[in-house]
């Protein structure tokens, strides 16, 4: 099993554990930070994975940047997806993946190309109209044979993958819509609350045009919204600890179900819609409650893809498609059979995606965009999931040791 944690600060590091999938022996297992790209492949800090010629590994791909969507891919190998989100695949082979902030993804490779060195890497996919990190994070793939031949003498130069155009868009699409859950699924069918939410940046006017913050155009700072509520964190006291104890004043739940004013979503927005409104609003669901959720990406500011997140939940995703939702026409095209089950999904640029799930895990979740920056700008809301009946579907209380603030 070869563990790669995709992240960046700056530039793309690797956090990378390897697993021989052997039978019947105690597996070898290693880990290696890795800091920087390599440039040169005789960077010293590149790490390197051997491989026998025809073996199978396991990689187990985790992206943990901060802000960007990543392909992944390593050289004249074929990657085999079998599971994405801690969830099983249909099988299917690929050349690249893509793979969002907080999203897992789970591939066989067989080394059975000519013993060599192979570069893995990975590089953004940049879908909004912005400036981001276009460099490159790699590692090495090497077969056994050559390595002992390389002792004492040169190392032979890595073949380099071909991943994607940064703002590819049409690849991503393809890779997505090749997850398929194994079998047939239970994925609700008559829906007790359906949500449209739209979600996409704003502006903000600023009361101190010389604040650092102020970095919008026009004497604003950058926003984010869900139905054009810019989520407010509370400052003093947790979501949960609020609900639990019944101290009012901390959160509303009023969160509307749909835009409050319906709009072109993905066409020339009125400056006027621009401003999202700051709150600390709740969705109120009823336990056992069977959910559809429509994420609906805006062109306010730009278009992008957000990969939406909800905390103590998975989902199945039914269907997406590029431009305005169409609840006329577009939920005929649901699959409603085999759907992969993800907790965390794209909006595709410029478009939608529907998810549902049963409402089954009481208590207080956050709903958030997995972009870092996102986050604080306001782009989530959290899910107030009521009690059910007795005690396995009832929030638990704090442990009896939980400090005091």
């Amino acid at each position: 099993m070869l563990f790669v944690a995709l992240s960046s600060n700056k530039r793309y590091a690797f956090t990378i554990q390897l697993q021989l999938l052997q039978l019947l022996t105690l597996p070898i297992i290693k880990s290696i930070n890795i800091i920087k790209p390599d440039r040169y492949y005789k960077n010293a800090e590149t790490a390197i994975y051997p491989v026998e010629a025809g073996e199978t590994i396991l990689l187990r791909i985790i992206n943990s940047a901060l802000n960007q969507e990543l392909y992944f891919g390593v050289a004249n190998h074929k990657l085999t997806v079998v599971a994405v989100d801690a969830s099983y695949t249909k099988p299917f082979t690929t050349n690249v993946i893509m793979i969002a902030p907080g999203q897992t993804t789970d591939v066989l490779l067989t080394a059975d190309q000519p013993p060599a060195r192979y570069y893995m890497a990975a590089h953004a996919y940049n879908t909004a109209n912005a400036a981001f990190d276009n460099t490159t994070t790699t590692a090495i793939l090497e077969y056994e044979s050559v390595h002992y031949s390389a002792k004492g003498g040169k190392y032979l130069k890595p073949i380099f993958p071909q991943l994607p155009g940064f703002n590819d868009t049409a690849t991503a699409t393809a890779f997505t819509a090749q997850l398929r859950s194994p079998c047939k699924v239970k994925v609700p069918i008559e829906i007790d609350e359906s949500l449209f939410f739209t979600v996409g940046l704003g502006l903000i006017n600023c009361k101190n045009k010389n604040s650092p913050r102020c970095q919008g155009p026009n004497g604003t700072r950058f926003a984010a919204s869900i139905n054009n509520v810019s989520f407010v964190f509370p400052r003093r006291t947790s979501l949960m600890q609020a609900y639990y104890q019944g101290q009012p004043g901390v959160f509303t739940t009023d969160f509307p179900p749909v835009p409050p004013i319906q709009f072109d979503y993905t066409g020339n927005v009125s400056r006027g819609l621009w401003q999202p409104v700051k709150g600390t609003k709740l969705v109120k669901l009823k336990f056992g409650s069977k959910v559809q959720i429509v994420f609906q990406d805006t062109s306010i500011v730009t278009v992008e893809d957000h990969p939406m997140h909800i905390h103590g939940y998975e989902f199945y995703v039914v269907g997406s498609g590029f431009g305005n939702f169409d609840p006329k026409n577009d939920p005929a095209k649901f699959n409603l059979v085999d759907p992969p089950r993800r907790n965390t999904i794209g909006t595709p640029p410029g478009g939608w995606v529907a998810i549902r799930f049963v409402a089954d895990n009481p208590g207080i979740w956050l709903l958030h965009c997995h972009l870092d920056t996102h986050l604080p700008w306001g782009l989530a809301t959290a899910l107030l999931v009521e009690n059910g009946v007795g005690k396995l579907q009832t929030v638990q209380p704090p442990p009896l040791d939980l400090p005091q603030c």
